[in-house]
């Protein structure tokens, strides 16, 4: 059952009848020589850390350890819940619960790397936010994340999720990539409109870079962990319309490495160029150089 990129593992998913979900379950099972039952019991305590992390500090906002978050999550909560929001319910949650996991991040709780620490609200923020507003159990979201997962597998093997090698598009940019993906199976679609969400969410974020202010991953992480939720929706409601990508993943995650490695270095995660070297953002991290 293994699988080098998205087209062998769309050929697996055609061949067994099988969702991504099935087909990343069975590998980790063959690879790791771990139980199907262990590896569900493995997710289900993912999807536990997940659900805390974006909950918590809806109640009780956290302030993050350099002193740039703290709060945010539970005022777009609040937009929300006093039927204030343009963006409507779904995307609204989702930015909210993403936003949450990074106050949670920034603050030494515990999280779900999804694919890293910076952007571990993306994933949690879409699958919590649909499971809330279509009444899905917890049992329907373990195949989402097994999806999501596949989608982050292929990202490590084949290019990067480091905001230090590619920029922001390999850490929120994959990170909407998995979200997209694992959000069209959970409603309903194919292994082929689940790899052109994820191939739309990367081309979406495409050359976005990592700058965030006095090296913290705080700032503006968060406010992109929100957009690559709202990236993650938007592409999963194009694949489920029918909306067919014209390049496909593997040739996105393709584009997206080969515009990363030339990403200008002060852009990569240096905290030297970009929103960190303005001067209200050397002013935030109190005169950082």
């Amino acid at each position: 059952m293994d699988f080098k990129n998205g087209a062998e593992l769309l050929s697996l998913c055609n061949t067994h009848r099988q969702p991504i979900s099935q087909i990343m379950k069975a590998r980790e099972c063959d690879l790791t020589e771990v139980s199907g039952k262990q590896i569900e019991e493995r997710m289900k305590r993912v999807l536990e850390i997940m659900k805390q992390a974006a909950s918590s500090p809806l109640d009780t906002p956290r302030r993050s350890m350099g002193g740039l978050l703290g709060g945010e999550a539970q005022l777009v909560d609040r937009h929300r819940k006093e039927g204030r929001s343009i963006c409507g319910s779904p995307l609204s949650r989702a930015m909210a619960y993403a936003m949450a996991v990074l106050e949670v991040n920034s603050s030494m709780g515990l999280i779900v790397a999804a694919p890293t620490a910076g952007s571990s609200g993306v994933v949690p923020g879409v699958l919590l936010a649909l499971k809330e507003e279509h009444c899905l159990s917890d049992e329907a979201l373990l195949p989402a994340l097994y999806n999501a997962s596949a989608i982050g597998y292929l990202a490590m093997r084949n290019a990067t999720v480091a905001g230090a090698a590619g920029g922001c598009q390999a850490e929120v940019g994959v990170a909407s990539a998995m979200a997209a993906s694992a959000a069209v199976e959970l409603m309903g679609g194919t292994p082929a409109q689940c790899l052109d969400a994820a191939s739309t969410a990367l081309m979406n974020l495409l050359g976005l870079v990592c700058d965030p202010v006095g090296g913290l991953v705080e700032y503006p992480c968060q406010n992109r962990n929100a957009i690559g939720a709202a990236n993650a929706l938007t592409a999963a409601e194009l694949a489920l319309s029918g909306i067919k990508q014209l390049i496909p993943f593997d040739e996105m995650l393709a584009a997206m490495y080969h515009v990363g490695k030339r990403i200008p270095p002060e852009f990569r995660e240096t905290a030297m160029g970009g929103c960190a070297a303005t001067p209200s953002g050397c002013r935030a991290c109190q005169g950082c150089s």
